[in-house]
């Protein structure tokens, strides 16, 4: 039996509990959240011990796991310290908003040895394996992506110094999904404005974006998102160029050939955090991490286009992604 402790139980930490309290060869046993009646709620209905503060928690409790599901300005120390313990780590993106701190966490993730996962939930859609089967042995051209919608409403969310901004924190699946298919990332050039939000009280970043990918492969992209949409309607999802070829992951996966259309319907009841979180705890109980299809790493690579993307657009300047390495 897996043993799974949470740092941090609001927002996106539900729908993990609530996969994990599906699978067998899990048991939900702590919760450490700076809103103690949140973290008892969630001991209420799950089972296991309440804390206010994870470094106790940690002390206190024989984990096997810990999920930290946190907003981006929070990750850091919390992960640095489950590791060091010797603990499997699952973290939610993004997994920071800092450069420097998310290399040093890294660095320790990766002399630590543990097994790790990051909430790239995209890798695990039905969606995705029908493009990747159909892009196998082609050359990969452009990918063109889009995360159009409207604006969170947790508070952090709109102050760019805590979120990372909206390409940081909502549109880094569609990146990785980029990253996942084509390769790794050279270089991004951004444009990005506050346009139509200026009346939203204490709203820091930037309300439209548009980012200019060059991958190593030689293939071009561009993914662009808006958080104006609050009524509804936009666009999330990505799409691929290869000769005479062309792939949809958006509502089902949809593949091109160029003389005909063949549609290939996602099952609507296959869950991709549920998978995401089965694979994991699979990875844990076993020792086997091949499944897992994003690691620590894999998420820190994601992260760096991201950010290279705000500086991009603060700079007004093409950034490569070694610069922000050193």
């Amino acid at each position: 039996m897996v043993k799974v402790g949470f740092i941090g139980v609001g927002g996106i930490a539900g729908a993990h509990l609530n996969n994990l309290a599906g699978i067998a060869d899990a048991k939900l046993t702590a919760y450490a959240d700076i809103n103690l009646q949140r973290a008892n709620d969630t001991a209420a209905k799950y089972g296991g011990t309440a804390y206010s503060d994870w470094k106790e928690m940690l002390e206190k409790e024989q984990l096997d796991v810990v999920y930290v599901c946190v907003p981006p300005m929070a990750h850091g120390e919390a992960e640095r310290a489950v590791v060091r313990k010797g603990l499997a780590l699952f973290v939610e993106k993004p997994l920071d908003i800092n450069v420097a701190n998310v290399l040093a966490t890294e660095k320790i993730v990766n002399e630590s040895g543990v097994i790790t996962g990051v909430g790239y939930h995209w890798r695990y859609m039905q969606e995705t394996e029908f493009a990747v089967n159909a892009l196998a042995g082609t050359d990969v051209a452009m990918a063109l992506g889009w995360w159009n919608g409207g604006m969170p409403g947790v508070a952090w969310w709109r102050a760019h110094d805590l979120s990372g901004g909206q390409f940081v924190e909502q549109t880094t699946h569609i990146v990785d999904m980029a990253r996942y298919v084509v390769g790794e990332v050279d270089a991004v050039y951004a444009s990005m404005a506050r346009r139509t939000l200026t009346d939203v009280e204490n709203f820091t970043t930037y309300d439209v974006g548009v980012v200019n990918l060059e991958f190593a492969s030689g293939a071009v992209g561009n993914i662009s998102n808006t958080s104006i949409l609050n009524k509804g309607g936009g666009k999330v999802g990505i799409e691929f160029y290869a000769r005479d070829l062309h792939v949809e992951v958006l509502d089902g996966g949809r593949v091109h050939d160029g003389q005909l259309t063949t549609i290939r319907k996602a099952d609507w009841g296959f869950n991709a955090y549920r998978k995401e979180d089965e694979v994991f705890i699979q990875a844990v109980k076993t020792g086997d991490r091949s499944g897992v299809r994003s690691d620590y790493s894999e998420g820190v690579k994601t992260l760096l286009v991201t950010l290279a993307a705000n500086l991009s657009a603060k700079e007004q300047r093409r950034v490569t992604i070694a610069e922000l390495l050193g």
